[in-house]
């Protein structure tokens, strides 16, 4: 393997692929469409998943486990959920194997054929709710906040490590409340935590908004979502909450007695996010040289690497970098120490610039004479040469500052990446050559919607929560338009 990315501006889809490889995310797997996340992949997931459970748990959520199978009688039960997901469903049909009476090898027993097929999980809606059926009786047992950690499959044919593959790690919440208002503000909610938790942990700025009603959730009445811009300027849905009305509850007859002794029917909402953010984590703020970890999700946040002058100066110099570690891990600080001699210092820079580690700091002989450290900063490679007191306050600082700066960056590229045009020819223009997100006029149906899909691969990533109304006319037939929606083309 060549020890040079594709760069980017070569070929963006390339570089990515390589990236996710060669940074040790992922790799390819024997089962078609699907990955093996390699350790230093799952322990960024890790990282982000111990965040956003801390933020269900603060939000009043608990986590439970629902089967992976769900006869497939509960898809049918409710139409427009089965309609979105009929395609892409892994069915089981048979529950033993044996050995052929032929000797080639082993062969499904026709004999073992299920009195009903299994459905792999593709979401969890349908087997929770008939759970929730025996649940909730009374208002008492509302609201009712669920989440779940788990896997899901959904068949790909066309799949990319993290962004799109047939089985995927995810979490997904599903909640019960006695009123249309109270499960609206539940969806609101979730979505600011996603939101939060992208920009403050991921450095990634969103936008909050609603889908259209092409774009919604199977089943949903309302799907509200975070979209992230990448940097060859295609969008991505970081999230989505989906309010979800009474259909499932009707779907599955989940009723609840009221205060005032009557029965109702409970309001739901679901959302969900997944690894997938990996992908837009890798796709937003890395270069050509590797991969640019946000520190507060950085599986290894500060690495040391000890510059040694002959195998005399090696007991020294590990000794004064377990003591400076020491320091580091006292305030929090994920620290790697690099204390292999066989490997060169130069390779090792490379490795780490690779991993996208935040901050390297090198230790030398002459170092340990001057009581300083050379630093170096992975999200604009600039070095200091830093004296080792208050090395740890100085380095937590410098976090802070890493974590705030890929932020600014990320937002300053998708601000300057954010077009508003009046015309067609405008539209077609900044999305063939400036790309990113395009604020246009649309007249509010989905046949003009799907016409504009049709001619530019581009959708409505969604209707900003914050948008202003502005009259105007759509950009394709000229009919009136209350305001401007976002278009991109997206992952």
């Amino acid at each position: 393997m060549s020890k040079t990315l594709t760069t980017r501006k070569q070929d963006y889809s390339q570089w990515y692929n390589e990236l996710i490889l060669r940074g040790g995310l992922a790799d390819h797997s024997a089962v078609r469409g699907c990955m093996v996340i390699k350790p230093y992949g799952y322990a960024l997931w890790e990282n982000m998943r111990d965040v956003l459970d801390r933020m269900f748990k603060e939000t009043g959520h608990q986590n439970a486990y629902f089967p992976l199978f769900i006869p497939k009688s509960f898809l049918s039960k409710e139409a427009a959920h089965v309609d979105g997901f009929a395609k892409e469903c892994a069915v089981v049909t048979h529950y033993r194997l044996k050995n052929d009476p032929n000797g080639k090898g082993i062969i499904v027993d026709p004999e073992a054929k299920l009195e009903e097929e299994l459905i792999v999980r593709p979401t969890s809606e349908t087997i929770i709710w008939s759970t929730y059926k025996n649940w909730i009786q009374s208002y008492r047992d509302l609201p009712l906040l669920i989440n779940q950690w788990a896997n899901v499959v959904r068949w790909e044919m066309r799949t990319r490590l993290f962004l799109r593959t047939a089985e995927f790690l995810w979490q997904e919440g599903h909640t019960a409340h006695a009123s249309k208002q109270e499960a609206i503000e539940e969806t609101e909610r979730m979505l600011e935590v996603y939101a939060t938790f992208a920009e403050e942990f991921m450095a990634l700025p969103v936008i909050r908004g609603i889908k259209s009603p092409n774009e919604r959730f199977a089943g949903a009445e309302e799907t509200y979502c975070i979209e992230a811009l990448m940097q060859d300027g295609k969008a991505l849905q970081a999230g989505t909450s989906h309010f979800l009305g009474q259909n499932f509850a009707k779907a599955f007859d989940v009723k609840f007695s009221t205060k005032d002794n009557t029965e109702e029917y409970v309001w739901a909402t679901s959302w969900g996010v997944s690894t997938r953010l990996i992908g837009a984590l890798v796709m937003a703020h890395s270069d050509d040289e590797g991969l640019v970890l946000p520190p507060k999700i950085a599986p290894v946040q500060v690495v040391f690497v000890p510059i040694y002058k002959g195998p005399d100066s090696k007991p020294a110099i590990d000794a004064k970098i377990k003591e400076l570690a020491k320091q580091l891990q006292a305030r929090g600080v994920r620290v790697k120490m690099d204390l292999d001699d066989a490997a060169r210092p130069g390779w090792k820079f490379a490795e780490y610039e690779m991993q996208g580690v935040p901050i390297r700091i090198a230790l030398g002989a002459r170092d340990m004479e001057n009581n300083q450290v050379e630093v170096a900063r992975r999200d604009t490679k600039e070095k200091q040469v830093w004296s080792m007191d208050q090395l740890d306050t100085q380095v937590v600082d410098l976090l802070s500052t890493i974590q705030q700066n890929l932020f600014d960056r990320a937002k300053l590229f998708r601000d300057t990446m954010t077009t508003e045009v009046n015309t067609w020819d405008e539209f077609v223009d900044v999305l063939d050559n400036k790309t990113g997100f395009v604020a246009a006029h649309w007249d509010g149906t989905p046949e003009t919607e799907e016409k504009i899909k049709e001619l530019t691969k581009a959708t409505i990533r969604c209707i900003p929560l914050d948008n202003k109304l502005e009259a105007g006319t759509c950009i394709l037939t000229g009919n009136p338009s209350k305001q401007r929606v976002l278009f991109a083309r997206a992952y």
